[in-house]
């Protein structure tokens, strides 16, 4: 079994650190920089900070936030929403992300997946996608923060993402995302078992017993949000209950 990441999912509008129930609702938590140094401090494995209003204003917001926290933290950083070219990709890589991940623009043009991967690597290139279920075994594919339906089937989608070359896919189950109610393991082993590339689950993460259930249905690493922001749990706390159920991960 591959190492399992665990990795803060930090949504951001404007200035603030939110934190919703199924994309909607939104509270303030906090100042983004302070949760992204504890959650560097306490053992996160990588970050993943979303600008969940780029869509609506067109472009990202976050190059202060992330030039702020790349010069206190030194795990891999993953940036998206609103990237809508290379030129985006590039002011963001300057800024001091590691990895983009993009949704809607990578729907609308399905080649910028291409010209990213072979720009930068596919290492760099990764899928975001906003699922949300339409019957039994079957996924729709979600743009704008989930509000927008695409009439993509979510494993179709990301078979032809990875084929353009996608390196990776943090896969949100909208449905569940922010209910505490757990992770959709339907929805993340379909998509783990059409594709080679590492997938993050997202969304939804409600008992500690669900690392092994997302390992085991393919995933690489599970992004937490309410669990860590609320202090329900420490990503320490999260990596020793990992290691004492037989997983793998960096202590």
């Amino acid at each position: 079994m591959a190492r399992l990441r665990i990795i803060p999912r930090l949504d951001i509008k404007g200035p603030n650190l939110i934190k919703g129930i199924r994309l909607e609702g939104l509270r303030v938590v906090g100042d983004p920089h302070e949760f992204a140094l504890r959650y560097y401090e306490q053992g996160a494995d990588e970050l993943v900070f979303m600008d969940i209003v780029a869509s609506l204003y067109q472009r990202n917001n976050l190059t202060d936030i992330i030039a702020r926290a790349a010069d206190r933290v030194f795990i891999p950083i993953t940036v998206g929403g609103g990237i809508r070219s290379l030129d985006d990709v590039n002011t963001l890589l300057r800024s001091g992300a590691d990895k983009v991940a993009i949704n809607t623009a990578a729907i609308k043009r399905p080649a910028l997946i291409a010209e990213v991967s072979r720009r930068y690597g596919a290492q760099c290139m990764v899928l975001s996608v906003e699922a949300k279920q339409r019957g039994p075994g079957r996924w729709e594919a979600y743009t704008d923060n989930g509000r927008e339906p695409t009439g993509l089937d979510v494993v179709e989608w990301v078979e032809r993402a990875v084929a353009l070359g996608a390196g990776e896919v943090m896969l949100t189950a909208v449905d569940q995302e922010g209910t505490r109610k757990g992770l959709d393991l339907d929805l993340l082993r379909a998509v783990a078992a059409c594709v080679e590339v590492p997938v993050i689950a997202s969304g939804g993460f409600g008992p500690v017993e669900q690392l092994a259930g997302a390992a085991q249905a393919g995933a690489s690493g599970v992004a937490i949000a309410d669990a860590l922001h609320w202090d329900r749990t420490t990503i320490a706390q999260l990596k020793q209950q990992a290691a004492a159920m037989g997983l793998e991960v960096r202590l």
